[in-house]
């Protein structure tokens, strides 16, 4: 495909992944990943599997997920299943909704299983860009934002159908956001740094000794 060819019509692959917890460098686990792939702004085909995290269910996971621990028996662990997601994702752009918690699991689990992402792998965060976009509409839920926009969501919190819903959020955000690829990776390096300045800029104005609040996994 050229590269002239505008990003939306690109092959993409939309992931997501469900976990034991919120910190990949602390231990955390994979449970669930899904990939959904994309070709000329369509969805075309999906997958998604169980994982066995090697760990203790948490409670927390359950109540989020709806996955329990007799469902993870007998699932593969990350290992077993790398080489068909790394096949799924081969030669495509990268999606998922708040884009650095699933990357940071995934490379964590990758490297367990002495495997890498595709080198100069491209990601794109349809979060980012829905918080410029719909600003002042509402939270930034990717069950919200996807509702703003007419997509429905209706298995929110497993990883195949999130991963799915990220991708059509993406290109449902499309007519708003530049058509070359370099420029929409520009505007997401700009818009992603102006976040970050206003949450740090948040966080300095709470009050001294408040309680630390958690960011969700979206």
């Amino acid at each position: 495909m050229s590269e002239q060819t505008p990003w939306h019509l690109r092959p993409m692959a939309a992931l997501d992944t469900e976990t034991t917890g919120l910190s990949a460098d602390q231990g955390d686990r994979i449970v669930e990943i899904g990939v959904a792939q994309f070709d000329n702004g369509e969805s075309v085909e999906t997958w998604g599997s169980l994982v066995d995290p090697e760990c203790p269910l948490p409670k927390d996971t359950t109540r989020i997920t709806g996955i329990r621990p007799e469902d993870i028996v007998g699932q593969p662990t990350f290992a077993l299943v790398a080489d068909e997601f790394l096949r799924r994702i081969e030669g495509r752009l990268l999606v998922a909704y708040n884009a650095s918690f699933d990357r940071a699991f995934i490379i964590e689990e990758l490297a367990r299983a002495g495997k890498s992402l595709p080198d100069g792998a491209i990601w794109l965060d349809p979060f980012v860009f829905a918080k410029e976009i719909q600003r002042g509409q509402g939270n930034m839920k990717l069950v919200t934002v996807a509702k703003r926009l007419g997509i429905e969501l209706d298995a929110a919190h497993r990883a195949t159908a999130d991963a799915e819903c990220a991708g059509k959020v993406l290109l449902a955000l499309a007519a708003d956001l530049p058509g070359e690829l370099e420029e929409l990776i520009d505007l997401q390096d700009r818009w992603q740094a102006k976040q970050q300045a206003e949450r740090a800029a948040w966080r300095s104005r709470r009050p001294r000794g408040a309680s630390q609040q958690v960011m969700q996994h979206f």
